[in-house]
């Protein structure tokens, strides 16, 4: 099975210091959708895999997740793309969870949902911790200069063969070549 993970916030969309808390605020960054259906049109199966912590935080409720997520459906269909399934993270950093990336716990659920193994499998994110999280179960990390990128790049240590791209139709190009 051919499988791509990726981050939603600064990956798909816009990110936002305050989070996105509804759907009026998550916009697509510009290229992102029909990167993804340039993936379902390879044959690649695309997860997402998101800390949430907004929920826990109460900064929203999980109907506006699901609302956002329902708005990110739809606008890829209209592109002819898809995302086969959502993992996410609703706790706050400090409550210790193995789901909340830098931790694996996100990734392993999907290497067993999938009935995968994740070594090699490419797994975009714009934070060091989706790299790391990556990089913890063998995925094949690597960075987009969207969202936090940039500073990713600039102030942290990247796992070694961290591959970088300006953003998520970039990443995708060198992906389906």
């Amino acid at each position: 099975m051919k499988l791509v993970i990726l981050d939603r916030d600064g990956v798909i969309n816009y990110d936002s210091p305050s989070y996105i808390k509804s759907p009026d605020e998550w916009k697509p960054i510009p290229g992102s959708l029909e990167a993804i259906a340039r993936l379902n049109q390879a044959g690649y199966h695309v997860v997402v895999a998101t800390n949430q912590s907004g929920v826990s935080r109460g900064l929203f409720e999980m109907a506006a997740l699901n609302a956002i997520n329902d708005k990110m459906h739809r606008a890829l269909g209209q592109v002819g793309g898809r995302i086969d399934a959502i993992f996410f993270c609703p706790h706050a950093q400090d409550a210790g969870c193995n789901c909340r990336k830098p931790r694996p716990g996100l990734l392993e659920e999907i290497a067993r949902r999938f009935n995968v193994n994740l070594k090699g499998v490419p797994s975009i994110g714009d934070g060091l911790r989706d790299l790391e999280a990556s990089a913890a179960v063998g995925a094949e990390p690597i960075l987009v200069l969207t969202g936090k990128g940039q500073k990713t790049r600039q102030e942290a240590a990247l796992p070694p063969g961290t591959l970088i791209f300006a953003d998520l139709a970039e990443a995708v190009k060198s992906l389906i070549k």
